[in-house]
């Protein structure tokens, strides 16, 4: 019996030896990245869709280090652009939490970026083929001086990187504006937006079209005179969206050569 419970203890104690030394090995099973071994077909797989996300609080610190170099994460996406080396993350990181606190899907459009905010919009065309795919960034890295950013296996397979492992693309942020703020600055604008109808030197014909479009868009009028031309124009319109709606409509009826005025 003395020997039985020893050797239960001492399995006990290696198992606890063999867990530790499991738990030093790091977070992931695998230790290299690969892909899947019995992915399904990913070809069908449609481009992320942007739309107006807030910044996540977790994945956007200020700035950050690895591997002893510093990042500074963007305050906006708006605008960036960038050519270099992509690369792609599989098996290794699936089902692992991002830098967003969301869950890795390698079978999804995503990406890992390094400064970009947490999630954007990226637009990513391989270069040697013209191929192109929208990914929404969820993650950080990699973390090669020579790369700028990491695509999921999805992504990876619509580029056709997959063979070569990296590919020369290009990046363009598709940003969308916070649907709040661009209410707010159209509440805010003081801006008058008028519509030039047409010009002519026959002021009967302006005066008479004045009158006549007037009534039918219940909108203001002016005529401004310029030696013997005169100009036509509807409004003024306080916000943008009402003017380039009536814009849209003159070009639709009978005057392709209106355009917007803004004073």
């Amino acid at each position: 019996m003395r020997n039985s419970n020893a050797l239960s203890l001492l399995s006990f104690i290696l198992l606890l030896v063999l867990a530790g030394c499991s738990s030093q090995s790091g977070r992931y099973k695998i230790a290299d990245d690969l892909a899947p071994t019995d992915a399904p077909d990913v070809s069908k797989v449609e481009d992320a869709h942007p739309k107006f996300e807030p910044y996540s609080r977790g994945g956007n610190r200020k700035e950050y280090s690895v591997l002893g170099k510093t990042y500074r994460v963007l305050d906006t996406g708006k605008g960036y652009q960038k050519t270099g080396i992509a690369s792609w993350y599989g098996a290794k990181f699936h089902g692992h939490l991002t830098s967003n606190g969301e869950t890795y899907d390698m079978y999804s459009m995503s990406a890992a970026h390094k400064t970009l905010p947490l999630p954007s919009y990226v637009k990513v065309t391989n270069l040697a083929n013209d191929k192109t795919v929208v990914v929404r960034v969820n993650d950080r890295g990699p973390f090669h001086d020579n790369r700028i950013i990491d695509l999921s296996y999805a992504a990876a397979h619509r580029l056709d990187m997959l063979k070569t492992g990296t590919a020369k693309v290009k990046l363009e942020v598709i940003y969308i504006e916070n649907p709040e703020s661009v209410a707010l600055a159209a509440l805010q604008e003081t801006k008058l937006h008028y519509v030039q109808v047409i010009a002519s030197s026959d002021k009967g014909r302006i005066d008479h079209l004045a009158q006549t479009l007037a009534d039918k868009y219940q909108v203001k009028t002016r005529i401004q005179q310029s030696g013997n031309l005169f100009r036509l124009q509807l409004g003024p319109i306080g916000r943008q969206q009402i003017a380039s709606q009536l814009h849209q409509t003159l070009q639709q009826n009978g005057y392709p050569q209106s355009y917007l005025v803004t004073e």
